[in-house]
């Protein structure tokens, strides 16, 4: 089918029917007609006052030709009503076929036309040649179709036959019709790209010139919908995309830098901001959070940096880690796992080649090029970058950037909100771009927007604080700019909305990836505090932001007796018994457990065991992993009375049972320890009653023995034979 390409690019956006491609077998003769002029007048009627900045000359055409197939249907219908008629011209099937040629190519025609006014104008453009060759297509086909149509067989009138004939002639030999207006304005769009791929901004006439008054985008409005339609051709498009998406972000920067350049921020866009929000609560900044934030699948990123692991490594706790930031890790005087907070017994790494050749491909799936040398830029953000646009792109934005922050510094309230808005949504989209606006000093400007005036204001200024925090280097000029966390900790304990206030948690998250600045940040007056509210009383996404932010505090040992002090452990138990947060609720309490001081403020809580013995039984893996791992520092951290508590949960030998069969090789390794804990102490009273019992070591596996004649509580009634690790 010669449309075949405008139908797959249709079908993403709106999928048409079946009917589309399909002439109807069901219709007779006269019904094959009616629906024939129908089409014809439909598409006449639809599209013949519609005028599009390209394509307009191969539009008008095709309508014309349509005009004239039009006319002789109707000349056809004036037949209908003859006897024998249908029957006489039919019954050779050279007019039916025709006829049903005609349908298809109306179809085919309509489809054309439909995306050509509903495409972006820059789309058509970028594509003006293959859109072109489509309009060809449709040519030869109706050359074809007139060529075997038995005109001289009909009783037409003598204007209408006259009218095919001269259409029949005109169609003979079809040629290939690409615009030169339309080829010039392409042209210069690459020149555009070329001179901002060179470092130097094209002049605001030349600019003026394409883009408003030959494209026709002649207000903020017409900038965004260009800009919305190439960004949802670039994020839908199956692998088959042409123009790439390299090229596309360089337009849509282009057009960005335009739409500010030449409107500016209008105020009444303040309704859309507010309204926005109102209608989408929660959704929209939602979503992007979880855009920016999932770059990658979370098991292929570093747990210290978050970002993509070029050279991923096992220390001896068996967890994974870039090793550049493990090895800096441990040479900065560190002897513990980061994540599991395990005592590390020696140095050693060893590659992990297995998840590597898994990070290969992936990226070859997702055409991101890997550096195995590790001497290219290789984090998540970085391929934000790939994916996101060539240095054209790069440089517009950079160019936006600074037209940005001037209105950030200089505009009304209402512009400074406007310019919140598009700071954060330009962060969104790298690691350069996150670079730059914070190297031209966007951060001081949107920390005087975090006071509690405006409930818009202060949400897009905290969202695009916490987009540009994700770069490395921006952590630590957000913590380095006076008074900048006591702002953000203020948004998190009073934000004008649940989603300022969530989005503060989850900046503060992003924040304490920074090992230095997890004491900082916990010693801020009301964060924990805050943080822990949050986690009591906010909505399932503010519970995980907050949750996930206690995590990264909880490990560092200074942080403890903080958590303590401010509730963090009695909200950390409280949720165990929910599902959303629950899992890292109890990697959180594993953590501040490892030391007496947390044990005992955590055994304290009559919630705290009953809670970890049910995620073992129903939680994740990872949950499960969590529970055993917190139940074990406690057994061994928290006094007589706590560990015999634990000890003595009537379910704790079936699930450790279970654990040793289908858990993780943590929860296994956990699993095992606490057992062995059960039974010293299983062994220290069956001593001191008088029974015996030994544990045999055989090919470094441990078997824990049971006597089924011990106490009752105490019983352990299964043999476990568990490799020591």
């Amino acid at each position: 089918m010669a449309s075949a390409a405008i139908f797959a690019s249709l079908r993403r956006r709106r999928m048409p029917s079946l009917e589309t491609f399909l002439v109807p077998v069901d219709l007779t003769a006269a019904d094959l007609i009616e629906s024939l002029i129908s089409l014809s007048s439909e598409l006449i009627s639809s599209f013949s006052y519609k005028t599009t900045s390209c394509q307009t000359k191969n539009a008008r055409s095709l309508l014309r030709k349509i005009h004239v197939f039009s006319v002789l249907l109707d000349s056809l219908k004036e037949f209908l009503e003859v006897p024998n008629w249908l029957e006489c011209r039919f019954s050779g099937s050279t007019l039916l076929v025709c006829l049903k040629e005609l349908y298809l190519v109306l179809y085919r025609s309509k489809i054309l036309l439909d995306y050509c006014s509903q495409s972006s104008k820059l789309w058509l453009l970028l594509q003006n040649c293959f859109i072109s060759g489509h309009f060809h297509d449709l040519d030869q086909e109706i050359c074809t179709l007139l060529d075997v149509l038995p005109v001289s067989d009909l009783d037409l009138p003598y204007d209408v036959k006259e009218q095919v004939e001269l259409l029949r002639k005109q169609s003979r030999k079809p040629k290939l019709f690409i615009d030169r207006s339309d080829e010039m304005t392409r042209s210069n769009l690459y020149l555009f790209l070329n001179e901002f791929e060179n470092g130097s901004i094209p002049s605001r006439d030349d600019l003026y010139s394409i883009f408003v008054d030959r494209i026709g985008l002649r207000n903020a409005r017409s900038c965004n919908a260009e800009i919305e339609f190439l960004e949802e051709q670039i994020v839908n498009h199956e692998g088959d995309l042409e123009p790439n998406a390299v090229l596309l972000n360089g337009v849509v920067a282009i057009v960005r830098y335009c739409r500010y350049l030449f409107y500016g921020l209008e105020v009444d866009e303040m309704v859309k901001i507010r309204n926005v929000r109102k209608v989408n609560k929660g959704g929209v900044v939602s979503r992007e959070i979880a855009e920016t934030f999932i770059k990658v699948p979370k098991d292929f990123c570093c747990p210290v940096t978050l970002d993509l692991m070029r050279d991923p490594v096992v220390v001896c706790t068996g967890q994974t880690y870039e090793k550049d930031s493990i090895t800096r890790w441990i040479d900065e005087g560190h002897h513990t796992c980061p994540k599991t907070g395990q005592f590390l017994v020696h140095r050693w790494v060893i590659p992990n080649r297995s998840l590597r050749n898994m990070i290969m491909q992936w990226c070859a799936a997702n055409g991101i090029p890997y550096d195995p040398s590790g001497q290219g830029d290789f984090s998540s953000e970085a391929l934000a970058v790939v994916a996101s646009g060539s240095k054209a792109a790069l440089e517009a934005n950079k160019a936006t950037a600074r037209l940005l922050i001037e209105q950030l510094a200089n505009g009304t309230q209402s512009e400074k909100t406007i310019a919140a808005r598009a700071v954060r949504l330009l962060a969104k989209n790298g690691k350069e771009d996150r670079a730059y606006i914070a190297e031209a000093g966007a951060i001081p400007h949107l920390r005087m927007l975090l006071s509690p005036e405006d409930a818009a204001t202060q949400e897009n200024s905290i969202t695009a604080i916490l987009n540009l925090s994700i770069h490395d280097m921006n952590k630590g000029r957000i913590m380095l700019e006076k008074g900048c966390l006591g702002s953000i900790v203020e948004v998190l304990r009073c934000g004008l909305t649940t989603e300022a206030r969530e989005n503060a948690a989850a900046t503060l998250f992003s924040l304490s990836a920074v090992h230095d600045f997890k004491k900082r940040i916990a010693d801020e007056e009301g964060a924990v505090e805050a943080l822990t509210s949050l986690l009591k009383e906010g909505t399932p996404r503010g519970q995980k932001d907050a949750v996930t932010a206690l995590f990264n505090l909880s490990t560092h040992t200074d942080n403890y007796a903080r958590m303590i002090e401010s509730g963090g452990v009695i909200a950390l138990v409280d949720v165990l018994e929910c599902e959303n947060v629950c899992e890292e609720a109890a990697g959180a309490l594993a953590l501040i457990v490892r030391l007496p001081i947390g044990a005992e403020a955590v055994g304290k809580e009559e919630k705290a065991v009953t809670g970890l013995i049910e995620m073992m039984r129903s939680g994740s893996p990872k949950g499960k992993e969590n529970a055993v791992a917190a139940l074990l520092e406690l057994s061994r951290n928290a006094g007589t009375s706590i560990s015999d508590k634990v000890l003595k949960a009537p379910a704790l030998a079936s699930l450790l049972q279970s654990l040793f069969c289908t858990g993780t090789r943590r929860a296994r390794r956990k699993a095992a320890s606490l057992a062995r804990v059960f039974q010293r102490l299983r062994s220290n009273t069956s001593s001191h009653l008088g029974y015996p019992i030994g544990i045999g070591y055989m090919d470094h596996s441990a078997t824990v023995s049971t006597n089924s004649s011990m106490t009752p509580e105490f019983s352990l009634p299964f043999s476990i034979s568990v490799r020591v690790l």
